[in-house]
């Protein structure tokens, strides 16, 4: 039996979370309609999203993209509203007539459109793990003040969520367990990774993911970042979170408690299954992802990470522990140095050089309010920039 039908409002539509997401609804018509599209320059694809799930409005975050916008919804004779701009992410977001907030913008532009959705009260489904970096203590107090129900989308925390008890208590875990692929260089030594290409990086042994991640997952700096994310999700410390490297990707993670339970979450590596979950929490629906047929796994291999080679991880740890504002340095830092690495401008193994020199240079203060934080973000993004002429070469 359906349940109530919903309204989403989907942050981010043209990218790879975006199309999981729409994938799932199409399947379930009669529970879930869009209300909002939102992209930031790709018009022609936002359109034609627009044309097959007519939403009420439509967002692309780059206003020069507002005329070919409303010129395309006009011609196509919709009803949905153009919009633009970053405030107009905070409008549809917080908007009455949206159930439920799917926030899928990646880094640090997704972070007020995320607040507003958590200050409203609305179920986030939360796949932007840079907003709970950036500003994870803010993030949780807008949740809390706002009633809204955060619901994280990245395979790993949600198979957290699912294996914590529902009462929400953490008195009987003994550790988080984040499973990490090792991404497509696991077994390569630091000494074998100075000429890696954007294209190696990006081409991700299990999942089909947006090129900043892929790189993230390459240098297991994706992985200190859910760290982060873990910590202010579920209310552990740094001590109490591990990550352990499982390259068949279908534990997505683990749950260790005192009394010598395991708890793990299964399933094929398709984030159409953690958006389902969200999306229809506490039920369970069909997300188009093929059971898991257990008789065909061979095995399941762990190991841990090499942190020699892929020092990211630890820079992460090294943020959390610093607190404050580490984290948004941190992660400011890993923005410009992926994206300079993605245009050729830095080497692979230049982009812990360049987020360590920041961190150094800027090892944080306190955290302050989102004001502060955007600023500490900005101000990073500045020095790492100026940095990059010293940093190692592809």
């Amino acid at each position: 039996m359906a349940g109530p039908l919903n309204t989403l409002a989907l942050l981010g539509a043209t990218g790879s979370i975006g199309g999981s997401t729409l994938d799932v609804v199409a399947r379930h018509p009669d529970r879930f309609r869009i209300g909002a599209l939102s992209a930031h320059s790709r018009v022609d694809e936002l359109l034609a999203l627009c044309a097959r799930f007519r939403p009420d409005a439509a967002v692309i975050t780059d206003p020069a993209g507002y005329g070919a916008l409303r010129d395309g919804l006009q011609a196509l004779g919709l009803p949905t509203r153009a919009m633009a701009g970053p405030a107009a992410l905070d409008e549809v977001a917080a908007d009455p007539a949206n159930d439920i907030v799917v926030a899928a913008i990646v880094g640090a532009a997704g972070m007020a459109s995320t607040l507003a959705a958590a200050r409203a009260g609305k179920r986030l489904l939360l796949a932007n793990k840079e907003s709970v970096v950036l500003a994870g203590d803010l993030l949780m107090q807008a949740v809390r003040e706002g009633g809204a129900t955060l619901l994280p989308v990245d395979s790993e925390h949600n198979a957290i969520y699912q294996c914590l008890p529902a009462d929400g208590q953490r008195g009987g875990v003994r550790r988080l367990l984040l499973t990490a692929s090792g991404g497509p260089f696991r077994g390569r030594r630091r000494e074998d990774l100075a000429d890696i290409t954007p294209d190696q990086a990006c081409a991700h042994p299990n999942w089909v993911m947006g090129r900043k991640i892929s790189v993230d997952s390459a240098t297991l700096m994706n992985k200190g970042l859910e760290v982060i994310e873990a910590r202010h999700l579920f209310g552990l410390p740094a001590s109490q979170i591990e990550v352990v490297v499982h390259p068949q990707s279908v534990i997505h993670s683990l749950v260790d408690y005192v009394d010598g339970s395991v708890l793990a979450q299964l399933g094929n590596p398709d984030m159409r299954t953690a958006l389902a979950y969200g999306l229809a929490w506490p039920e369970r629906i069909d997300s188009g992802v093929a059971p898991l047929d257990l008789t065909e796994l061979a095995r399941f291999d762990f190991e841990p990470p090499d942190r020699a080679a892929f020092p990211c991880l630890d820079l992460a740890y090294r943020a959390l522990e610093a607190g404050g504002s580490a984290p948004a340095v941190l992660n400011a830092a890993n923005e410009i140095a992926v994206s300079a690495f993605l245009q050729g401008q830095l080497g692979f193994l230049g982009i812990p050089d360049l987020i360590r020199a920041c961190l150094d240079a800027h090892p944080g203060g306190p955290a302050g309010d989102l004001d502060q934080l955007m600023q500490t973000d900005a101000d990073t993004r500045r020095a790492a920039e100026s940095l990059l002429p010293r940093m190692r070469k592809p």
